[in-house]
């Protein structure tokens, strides 16, 4: 029964000439995101998912709407028609329900933030930004995935990313120093790491994979040769708890360590200028021109760059 009634909605659908809407929808997440994975961890669903429903999407049209490139996925002409249509209808659909929103709803801010600069810099300074946005209801979030937008997961996303590669509609924030940190009692110890080259071979806490400290390496110029070595842990924060353990060495930036760093417990290693990514600014499409959102942008991008600048000067 339930299949027959989906192949009557489906039916029902093709004769209005109106494609599914899931289908519609892990189409405008892929064209937006620019990946099929991209997409799937966007709308929080598979890889394979996103790709079922856009190729059966190209099989309801009968036209080809997304090819694949080196650089991830690239829009055909009638993609990119379409893309632009089905956005613009998911942002007045998004528009049009925060305006219908009682008052009390639309005073509310749902906030989610990487965890590490969650938890040790805006946590603190959670006070001073309920200041600035009076009246509003902060739900904050420590999360290092984009909410799905287009069914109100969140308001506003605090990412890390590199530059060349932001979601689309993000502004950077700030591009921090990124360097190795380590407890001080685990350097006093014999084997620790006498120059930037021999951190290749002691223990480095890496995040979901090995990818940041590769990448670090690289900037550095330094030739990480075999395998490198120490766990690998979910996500920065909790990284960052196991430097502080004398577990390894972890990389770290002024606006997570600058505490833990002016107390004695974490010891910044070697002089280096490596800024490997940025903290970026993304909102709702249906909240962008909100004067609230836009007031948080501008307090976010002036305390990050303040505390970046400060911290880097001492």
């Amino acid at each position: 029964m339930i299949a027959d009634k989906r192949r009557d909605t489906a039916a029902s659908d093709k004769r209005q000439g109106m494609p599914p809407l899931v289908m519609v929808r892990a189409f405008e997440a892929a064209g937006r995101m620019g990946s099929m994975r991209k997409a799937a961890e966007d709308l929080g669903v598979s890889h394979s998912v996103i790709s079922r429903h856009v190729k059966n999407l190209e099989l309801w049209m009968a036209v080809k709407l997304v090819t694949s490139t080196p650089r991830g996925l690239r829009l055909t002409r009638e993609g990119e028609l379409l893309h632009a249509s089905v956005s613009k209808a998911f942002e007045l659909i998004a528009a049009t329900a925060a305006e219908l929103r009682p008052p009390s709803h639309r005073r509310t801010l749902r906030l989610w933030c990487m965890p590490g600069l969650a938890t040790r810099w805006l946590g603190p300074r959670l006070p001073q930004m309920q200041d600035v946005l009076k009246g509003t209801e902060i739900i904050l979030r420590a999360i290092d995935r984009l909410p799905d937008f287009s069914v109100g997961e969140a308001d506003v996303m605090i990412g890390f990313g590199n530059l060349d590669d932001l979601p689309i509609g993000a502004s950077p924030l700030v591009h921090p120093r990124m360097f190795p940190v380590a407890n001080r009692d685990w350097l006093s110890k014999p084997g620790a790491p006498a120059n930037v080259a021999e951190l290749t071979r002691v223990p480095l806490i890496h995040e979901e994979n090995r990818q940041q400290w590769l990448d670090w390496f690289r900037a550095a110029g330094v030739d990480h040769g075999n395998a490198l070595h120490g766990p690998r842990l979910w996500d920065a924060s909790l990284g960052f708890d196991a430097a502080l353990g004398g577990q390894g060495v972890a990389l770290a930036t002024r606006l997570t360590a600058a505490d833990e760093m002016a107390e004695g417990r974490l010891v910044e290693l070697f002089a280096t200028d490596i800024r490997l990514g940025a903290y970026y600014f993304i909102a709702a499409p249906s909240r962008r021109r909100d004067q609230m959102i836009r007031k948080l942008h501008d307090w976010l991008a002036l305390e990050l760059t303040r505390t970046e600048s400060a911290t880097a000067s001492r």
